[in-house]
């Protein structure tokens, strides 16, 4: 080195200080926060990436916790609905105890709808008070509201989950595609010996409520049986007309009918001794009922006597048909303008993402339905209380609550065991596998950048010797000027 003026040697030695030094940097800042990308030109391409991951991390992360709240809400509301439970049956056997007239003094019947009315009071007071971070969630005000029901189809809806657009209303539309039928037998109006009226005969009748056993004397009409059988109707559930219509060639005909519609009702008859009415060789002596078939928004649903279901993503609903409508190929539409509770179950803000649930009420005026009677009328006054004895009517409103609340039950059993939980199982496999891509991809090998720190260190020190030796180079020519 002969040149003082440019120290090339050190100038190298200086950019070689500078960028080691700066790669010491990098190295110290990774191991101290324990990141790989610290900022965009540590790996632009990679950092993108990892802001996505971030982001889905972030929305499955409250996705979860918006579904363990949502747990938390349908747990409170079947906690509640549990009581109520207990209440019910509590109900019934008052209910039933009364019914032993004999057995009983008026003190203990009055003793009894105290009791009756403490209940219904419950029941009401768990309806108007159950409530989570201040919202109720059982009197009512978190159920889907409604346009006037069409009562001369429908005297009933109770919507469990509708997919219902923001502000907005939808219509839904109930079609009966077949009709439901009563269970019919037809006798016609010759016995054996070919008279118009019977001999001496016994013959059991059966339907859905139970069987009854009636025996008619010689000489008997069928006027006369329709009147025996009509009089026990409230114990089997079978009716009695006289018609010609129907029966071809016969001047009259005897037709036993079920009180209820569809699959679960059925007429049965069993001669027992005797010769009793002729039965008409085109009709069995046991025939069932047919439930009818429903079209709902567009869905096929399934009829059972007066109740029609439908359960799908768009919506889980149960409607009482009147019989008249049940037995008619018609349709009706009502609409619904709003109301239930929307949880955001998923991560992303859609219809997809979200569980809609329609929590009605279950105050003494809802449980029941408008047919039997609601369960109100079983407090004092009313009129279905214990002193008007109406003890059938009474116990069939209480079992009516009963099923409801059992269903009501089961269904969030269901949105909790099958919707909920999977959702945060789900969810939550997926935060672990999208958390360990992202922190592949962001997150700093600490082994790795611990040898890169120890390899750059030596580099260091080795360039600031290197840039001390370049430094002194210039001192050389000293030595030619002393010569």
């Amino acid at each position: 080195m002969s040149r003082i003026n440019t120290n090339v040697p050190a100038i190298k030695a200086l950019n070689r200080l500078v960028r080691n030094q700066d790669d010491l940097g990098v190295r110290l800042e990774r191991l101290s926060t324990g990141l790989r990308i610290n900022r965009g030109r540590d790996d632009p391409a990679g950092l993108i990436v990892s802001e996505r991951l971030r982001s889905e991390m972030r929305s499955l992360q409250q996705a979860i916790e918006n579904s363990s709240r949502a747990a938390n809400v349908v747990t409170t509301a079947e906690g509640a609905l549990n009581e109520t439970s207990a209440l019910l049956l509590d109900l019934q056997e008052l209910v039933i105890q009364t019914a032993n007239e004999g057995g009983l003094s008026d003190a203990e019947v009055e003793a009894n709808q105290l009791q009756i009315d403490s209940i219904l009071n419950s029941i009401d007071r768990i309806s108007n008070t159950t409530r989570f971070a201040g919202r109720k969630l059982l009197d009512g005000s978190q159920s889907y509201n409604i346009s006037a029901l069409p009562t001369a189809a429908i005297t009933g809806a109770s919507l469990f989950s509708v997919l219902l657009p923001q502000g907005q209303t939808r219509t839904v539309d109930i079609k009966v595609t077949q009709s439901a039928l009563t269970a019919q037998v037809a006798l016609v109006g010759l016995n054996a010996s070919g008279t118009s009226t019977l001999s001496a005969s016994t013959v059991e009748i059966r339907g859905s409520l139970g069987s009854q056993v009636l025996s008619f004397a010689s000489g008997a009409t069928l006027a006369d049986v329709r009147t025996a059988i009509n009089s026990l109707t409230a114990g089997t559930g079978v009716s009695a007309v006289v018609s010609a219509a129907g029966v071809t060639g016969v001047a009259s005909a005897l037709l036993l009918n079920s009180t209820t519609l569809g699959a679960d009702a059925f007429v049965s008859v069993e001669p027992l001794g005797g010769n009793f009415v002729a039965k008409n060789e085109f009709q069995s002596l046991r025939d069932t009922g047919r439930d009818a078939k429903v079209i709902i928004d567009g869905q096929v649903g399934s009829a059972r006597g007066l109740f029609a279901t439908v359960r799908s993503n768009g919506i889980d609903a149960k409607f009482t048909m009147t019989q008249v409508f049940a037995q008619t190929l018609s349709s009706a539409s009502f609409e619904v303008t709003g109301g239930g509770s929307i949880f955001q179950v998923g991560p992303e803000v859609k219809s997809s993402g979200q569980l809609r649930v329609g929590f009605t009420s279950t105050s003494t005026g809802y449980l029941g339905n408008p047919s039997t009677g609601r369960l109100f009328s079983l407090r004092s006054g009313q009129g279905n209380d214990l002193g008007t004895k109406n003890f059938s009517t009474a116990q069939s409103i209480v079992t009516e609550a009963i099923d409801q609340i059992a269903s009501y039950r089961g269904r969030l059993g269901a949105v909790y065991k099958n919707q909920i939980q999977p959702s945060i199982d789900s969810q939550s496999i997926t935060l672990e596998n999208v958390t360990a891509s992202e922190s592949l991809i962001r997150d700093a090998d600490i082994a790795e950048e611990v040898s890169a720190l120890t390899r750059v260190q030596v580099l260091v020190q080795g360039t600031q010797s290197a840039l001390q030796i370049a430094n002194s180079l210039p001192n050389l020519v000293l030595s030619l000027l002393g010569g």
